[in-house]
């Protein structure tokens, strides 16, 4: 792969993961906080909104695993999903993990 086609890829890449972001934000936030559904799992399962996250994120994690062992058969539609989502978990941690310092 050349890195314009890397380029052009990450481009894409980076600009569905904004697009899902985005619209996800309007189904899981309230009052405002962009956090509230992984703060609300934090309190049902007595632990920290990141902590909720991660084990939200975690069951893309073994779907990315699926499809790196080939249990699932990759296509382009489900990569991007497993992998995408598991970027945005990871940047929705990292900015949790922040925000109160």
């Amino acid at each position: 792969m050349t890195p314009k086609q890397f380029d052009k890829i990450l481009k894409q890449k980076l600009k569905k993961i904004e697009s899902i972001l985005g619209s996800k934000a309007n189904e899981y936030s309230q009052d405002n906080d962009r956090f509230f559904n992984f703060k609300q799992a934090a309190r049902i399962n007595n632990t920290t909104p990141e902590k909720a996250a991660w084990g939200m994120a975690t069951k893309h994690l073994v779907s990315v695993q699926d499809l790196i062992e080939h249990r699932l058969v990759a296509n382009r539609d489900m990569v991007d999903e497993k992998f995408l989502d598991m970027v945005n978990y990871l940047l929705i941690i990292s900015i949790m993990l922040v925000e109160d310092k």
